[in-house]
């Protein structure tokens, strides 16, 4: 089973977890049976370091 965590800038209206690993799973806090964004671990590394620019 995969430990998800909650992003540190979830509010009421914006709720994100995020699972990482070999590959990170991304998905909707309000909506966790919404589905589930699959990408590997240097693609979500490449993602934050953006995020971060």
């Amino acid at each position: 089973m995969s430990e998800w965590r909650k992003s540190s800038y979830t509010d009421e209206t914006n709720c994100v977890e995020v699972s990482p690993g070999p590959v990170s799973q991304i998905r909707d806090t309000k909506d966790r049976s919404g589905g589930t964004l699959v990408v590997t671990a240097a693609a979500w590394r490449a993602f934050l370091r953006k995020a971060k620019d």
